[in-house]
C-alpha cells in the first residue's frame, strides 16, 4: 500500500491528468471496555511512521456530531484517504485498450491444457493460446488453476456486505472513515444526509456473484444506531462482494513454481485497489525479467510467491 501510494497520488500524465486520492483521516472508535483493543492498536502501529493522535470524547465528538456519550475514546488518523476508484479503474481501461489489450467480456474459460504452442484456453466462443496465463480470477483462482492442472494455493472468498442509508441527520461532508476498534462496523459519509456502512463481516462464502443477506443488513443497522444517534430513514440501497484471502492473509503474485508460465496474480483480500499498483509492477517485472523501478525496491517479492512454506496447501 505504501509502495503504491505515489503513483496513485502523482500517476504519470500520459495515465492521467489528476491523482486518484482525496485526504478524508480515519477514526478508530471506542468505549470504556475497549481500552486494551486501543492500547494494541497504537503498539502496532509504533515505529511505522504513520501519524496517530489518542482522542478522549471532546475530540471524538469534534470529529463525529451525533455519536453516542458512552462512545468517548479513539484513535485519529489524519493521513487516511479515499481513492477514486470509479476513475482509477477507467484510466485502467484506458490504457490497456491504448496499448493493445483485448477485452473479452461473457467468456466463461471451460478448460486450460498446456501444449507445444504454450497455454490453450477453451472459452465460450473461442480458443486462446498464450505463452503465459496471468491467474487474476479473485474468487475464481483456484478454480482456474485446477481447470490448468494447477495445485490450488488456498484462496477462500468471504464476503462483505455494503449498505446506503439515509438518516434524518446533516453528516458532514468531512466526516472521516469511522471504524469500531473492535473491527463491528465501518461507515462514511456519501451525501448531505447519506451514510456508507458495512457491519465489517467476512462471511466464508463460494464463488458467485454476492448478494447481501437481510440479517447482516440489519446487523449492520443495529451496529450503527448504537453508536451514532441519527436515525435511520431507509435503506436505499445495499450490495456485497467477495474478498478473497489466502491461507496466510498475504496477497498471492508471481510464477507458479510447477507450471511454465503460469503466473498468479489472487488473494489481494479488501486491499486490491490500494495495492494493485505496486503488485502489478513487480509482478510485470518478474514476467518480463525487468527490474520494477525504484518506489518497489523495499518490497521482497519472495515473500508473496505462490511456493512460499506459509501457504498451507504448498507445505
Amino acid at each position: 500500500s505504501s509502495a503504491s501510494g505515489p503513483f496513485l497520488a502523482n500517476p504519470p500524465k500520459s495515465f492521467s491528468e489528476a491523482g486518484f486520492l482525496l485526504r478524508r483521516g480515519a477514526l478508530m472508535v471506542g468505549r470504556a471496555q475497549d481500552e486494551a483493543q486501543i492500547a494494541n492498536f497504537l503498539s502496532a502501529f509504533e515505529g511505522s511512521g504513520v501519524a496517530l493522535e489518542r482522542l478522549a470524547a471532546v475530540g471524538v465528538q469534534a470529529h463525529m456530531p451525533g455519536v453516542r456519550a458512552a462512545w468517548d475514546r479513539a484513535v485519529w488518523e489524519p493521513s487516511t484517504t479515499d481513492i477514486d476508484v470509479a476513475r482509477l479503474h477507467a484510466a485502467y481501461l484506458r490504457q490497456a485498450k491504448q496499448m493493445g489489450a483485448v477485452l473479452a467480456t461473457s467468456q466463461k474459460v471451460q478448460g486450460i491444457s498446456r501444449g507445444q504452442q504454450g497455454w490453450a484456453l477453451s472459452c465460450s466462443s473461442e480458443e486462446v493460446v498464450a505463452h503465459r496465463i496471468i491467474n487474476a480470477a479473485g474468487a475464481w483462482a483456484d478454480d482456474v488453476a485446477q481447470l490448468a492442472g494447477i495445485e490450488p494455493v488456498g484462496v477462500t472468498p468471504f464476503r462483505r456486505t455494503m449498505v446506503q442509508l439515509e438518516v434524518a441527520a446533516q453528516v458532514p461532508a468531512d466526516l472521516p472513515l469511522v471504524v469500531d476498534i473492535n473491527e463491528q462496523f465501518y461507515f462514511k459519509p456519501d451525501g448531505p444526509n447519506r451514510i456508507w456502512l458495512s457491519p465489517h463481516d467476512e462471511t466464508p462464502s463460494p464463488p458467485c456473484d454476492a448478494a447481501p443477506e437481510e440479517m447482516d443488513v440489519a446487523l449492520a443497522i443495529a451496529r450503527f444506531e448504537e453508536v451514532m444517534d441519527w436515525p435511520v430513514v431507509r435503506v436505499e440501497r445495499t450490495w456485497a462482494g467477495l474478498r478473497n484471502f489466502a491461507p496466510d492473509r498475504l496477497p498471492v503474485f508471481g510464477a507458479d513454481p510447477k507450471g511454465a508460465g503460469f503466473f498468479w496474480c489472487a488473494g489481494q483480500g479488501g486491499f486490491g485497489i490500494q495495492t494493485a499498483p505496486a503488485i502489478a509492477a513487480l509482478l510485470a517485472a518478474e514476467i518480463l525479467g525487468q527490474p520494477p523501478g525504484a518506489d518497489y525496491d523495499a518490497i521482497n517479492p519472495a515473500a508473496f510467491a505462490p511456493g512460499r512454506k506459509s501457504l498451507r496447501s504448498r507445505a
